[in-house]
């Protein structure tokens, strides 16, 4: 677990960041929802949905519906922890001194 004055490079990642950003948000997305807010490539973001998930900071399920996959990720309780140490951390390198 990352402290307060280190930026996690999990989170550090513009993609990886930007989908916990929208869960923290939303607690829950779809896969065509993630693509299309975060304008990645299905690939892309398939591979970055895999660490976050590795890493805790998300759940994946996948399921199916009218007999089409669905994916949809959750963030954790983790997730919402390092992301809350993360916007921390970047306010104190942008406020040095204090």
């Amino acid at each position: 677990m990352k402290t307060l004055g280190e930026l996690d490079p999990v989170l550090h990642s513009q993609l990886r960041l930007a989908v916990v950003s929208i869960l923290i948000g939303t607690e829950e997305a779809d896969f065509t929802f993630l693509k299309e807010k975060t304008g990645s490539t299905s690939g892309n973001l398939s591979v970055q949905l895999e660490k976050l998930s590795g890493e805790g900071y998300i759940s994946i399920e996948k399921t199916f519906r009218n007999k089409r996959p669905l994916t949809t990720c959750r963030i954790t309780p983790k997730g919402i922890r390092q992301f809350e140490i993360y916007v921390k951390s970047i306010q104190a390198y942008l406020k040095p001194g204090k």
